[in-house]
């Protein structure tokens, strides 16, 4: 007995104290989160809601309005606090009543479109000859001028089909995870983004409207019918003049081989579209749970509520919403006090370049010397590259935010986004749900959605590791992405994991692990910035 206290006390001399961060983990308080969160789950009642009655949630849409008003109705029936509505500047509302295609010569087909958001109608139906059209530079306007009058364009080359080489839906695997502990370092440039792709589009809508031409059409990126119809001219003064389509690629090829062959295809488009001028506010949902300290700060949960218009916006991204109000719903529920507040938002115009967090970073956490004038993506491209960080009043009581923002997969795990402190205590985290599959803590970084901009400025910021299902082969942006699609034990397990890293970072005694606030770094190809200088100079 001697010999085996012996070697168990030098085992634990020799094991590394965990951080005050990672320690005690309450599993009989997990184990009435598991219990509340699949026994009285409301996971799958709320994305239904948001998809099946509510719909497609544009940016500033009456759906996105009505999506606004109903999840903070929510939060306040299940009784958090201060929860309201917080606006930014956006632009014009947009939504589609009605929309139709078909083909009437050499033959009668009916065609998959959708009309692009953001453009204009059709003020009934139009008929004419298409016409394919390359205008990739300013250049190509006076080889096509006088040409385009009562034609519809087809804007995009017709690229060929390929064979599918991977299964649609899938999880993730012992192998797949194994390349999830390979870390790069990242690297960094200071040469900047362009925006020219956006003023050549405003150039050739203009142009085209003069030409007279009837409507335009690009080619879905996806084959299997699939549509999207995403379009980022949401501001007044940049508004199309032109009626815009996107067409099935199978449609589209169609029409681009007919071409080739001298059948001329003829086509008739109708699109009835309605603009919102009244109100160019968009707004985040914000709900809290207020701490027992209310010196101790808060950490937050967040998805974005906002979605294209093609489908019903369920897996990208009713299911994070859905699950982020889930989580708050079991924590209330269970009256489960923390020390520090948490706060859940549900972000509005993340499609459109994650303006909504966005603006919540520059309003609380910190701020950077943006182009004033720069809106959407060109906001977006610009905002990592304006330097100085300036950190704003909530910098220091924020300590830590998560995001879900992968669909409706089963969590696997999280990205550490580089941060090594962070690494063990999350897999503390972790341990009562390997059970449940989620086991991974990739020290990696991921981009793409609404932790980006905290991760930005130096607050401990994650997204979940989730199996990727058909988010990425069928549903992401596309007319297919409806509950139909949703896994509902995958999202019943998300919003218990979810809960659990809250009420873990909210009762902490020391919050998550901080990387340093970002300072502008030096150009990573190593090249000298000599300017044209020399020594002595």
């Amino acid at each position: 007995m001697r010999a085996i206290s012996l070697a168990v006390a030098t085992a634990l001399l020799l094991t590394p104290a965990l951080p005050a961060t990672a320690q005690e983990v309450d599993r009989t308080q997990i184990a009435r989160i598991v219990d509340e969160g699949t026994r009285d789950s409301e996971v799958m009642r709320i994305a239904q809601y948001l998809t099946d009655v509510i719909g497609p949630r544009l940016t500033n849409s009456p759906g996105m309005r009505q999506a606004e008003d109903w999840t903070a109705a929510k939060f306040r029936e299940w009784g958090l606090s201060n929860v309201h509505k917080e606006g930014f500047e956006f632009g014009r509302g947009w939504s589609a009543q009605s929309w139709n295609a078909r083909m009437v010569s050499p033959r009668i087909d009916q065609l998959t479109v959708m009309p692009i958001t953001w453009t204009p109608g059709t003020n009934g139906t139009v008929r004419g000859p298409v016409v394919r059209v390359s205008l990739s530079s300013a250049s190509d306007f006076e080889r096509w001028k006088g040409k385009l009058a009562g034609k519809i364009v087809l804007l995009d080359e017709a690229e060929p089909a390929e064979a599918p080489t991977s299964v649609p839906f899938r999880r993730w695997t012992d192998e797949d995870f194994a390349k999830y502990s390979e870390y790069s370092l990242p690297t960094y440039s200071n040469g900047g983004g362009s925006g020219a792709w956006m003023t050549l589009g405003q150039q050739r809508d203009a142009f085209l409207k003069e030409e007279g031409v009837l409507a335009t059409v690009s080619m879905s990126g996806r084959d299997g019918d699939i549509v999207h119809g995403s379009g980022y001219s949401f501001l007044l003064e940049n508004a199309p003049q032109v009626p815009g389509f996107e067409m099935s690629a199978e449609d589209y090829r169609r029409l681009a081989r007919l071409l080739e062959i001298g059948a001329t295809p003829e086509i008739e488009l109708e699109s009835s579209v309605t603009f919102d001028d009244s109100n160019t506010t968009a707004y985040n949902v914000i709900a809290d749970i207020p701490g027992t300290d209310r010196n101790a700060g808060y950490v937050m949960a967040g998805a974005h509520l906002d979605s294209w218009a093609a489908g019903d916006g369920a897996a990208d991204n009713a299911a994070g919403s859905a699950m982020v109000m889930e989580a708050a719903r079991i924590i209330k529920s269970l009256n489960i006090r923390t020390r520090r507040t948490i706060r859940f938002a549900l972000w509005n115009g993340e499609e459109q370049g994650l303006l909504g967090s966005m603006a919540y970073v520059e309003k609380h956490i910190a701020s950077r010397p943006v182009d004033p004038d720069a809106s959407g993506i060109a906001r977006y491209m610009g905002w990592n590259r304006a330097w100085p960080i300036t950190p704003g009043p909530d910098h220091g009581k924020l300590a830590a935010y998560f995001n879900i923002d992968n669909g409706s997969g089963k969590i696997r795990g999280i990205y550490a986004q580089g941060n090594p402190a962070v690494m063990p205590i999350f897999e503390e985290w972790l341990k009562p749900f390997a059970s449940l599959g989620a086991t991974q803590v990739a020290m990696r970084s991921t981009g793409g959605t609404d932790h980006v901009f905290f991760d930005a400025v130096g607050i401990p910021a994650f997204q979940f590791i989730q199996d990727p299902l058909d988010y990425g082969s069928r549903l992401h942006h596309t007319n297919l992405d409806t509950f139909d699609h949703l896994q509902a034990d995958d999202m019943r397990q998300g919003a218990i994991i979810l809960a659990a890293f809250l009420i873990q970072a909210a009762n902490a005694d020391e919050p998550l692990p901080r990387m340093p606030i970002p300072a502008k770094p030096l150009d990573s190809s190593g090249y000298y910035p000599w300017a044209g200088q020399t020594e002595g100079n």
